[in-house]
């Protein structure tokens, strides 16, 4: 059986679409959230989409304790606060899988807009407040939420990471390689994350003015 992930902000758009996913490969999911009643809620909502699934629902604190990798799938108006209040329970060798888009609609601006982060990144933010000896890879910032959780969708597109570990996105590449139609491209060190971000409001412009939901994929490879 594959290693457990955690899904802080599994009961989000892109963090229940990535559950859905990964738990439908048969990787046991530990689903986080302020909130331990509505993980729960939301771990048995998906759990009746994929049957013979392992997927539970836990508040955060509690949840990243039952995976080495931990996926951050919350909105950036969040992050801060959230990885604060997990200083104490992340812990030393834990991989942490960042997916979070400095979107200016954390203050009422633009989902086609990005905030200025002093760290470069919220990436790269995540690595300075995430504790001592926890590791960060940025990842899953192209792919639709909706298409993730749409099971009956065939996905068709590259996911760019960036670490500064090759073991680690090495690791992130292997799971997201368990996603049938997804695959992993390595983007280089974790400062490449100031210009992954910025793919987001990309693709949010192009689908608003083309109607679709847009992927990326690299070719070449």
């Amino acid at each position: 059986m594959a290693d457990p992930v955690c899904i802080v902000g599994g009961t989000g758009a892109l963090g229940f679409g990535l559950a859905l996913r990964l738990a439908s490969a048969g990787v046991p999911i530990v689903i986080g959230s302020r909130d331990a009643g509505r993980a729960q809620e939301a771990a048995s909502r998906a759990a009746g989409l994929v049957s013979g699934s392992s997927i539970s629902g836990l508040a955060n604190a509690q949840a990243v304790t039952k995976a080495e990798l931990v996926i951050l799938s919350v909105p950036f108006r969040s992050q801060s606060e959230t990885l604060t209040n997990l200083k104490g329970a992340l812990s030393d060798g834990q991989l942490l899988v960042d997916a979070t888009v400095p979107l200016a609609a954390a203050v009422s601006g633009k989902a086609t807009r990005t905030l200025g982060v002093w760290q470069g990144s919220a990436a790269q933010q995540a690595q300075e407040l995430a504790p001592d000896g926890v590791r960060v890879v940025s990842a899953f910032h192209s792919v639709s939420a909706a298409l993730l959780a749409d099971l009956e969708h065939q996905l068709e597109e590259d996911v760019l990471i960036c670490g500064d570990r090759r073991e680690d996105k090495a690791r992130v590449a292997e799971l997201v390689g368990r996603i049938d139609g997804l695959r992993a491209v390595d983007s280089g060190p974790l400062e490449m994350a100031r210009i992954l971000e910025q793919l987001t409001p990309l693709l949010i412009a192009i689908n608003v003015r083309h109607k679709t939901r847009a992927g990326i994929k690299i070719t070449g490879l």
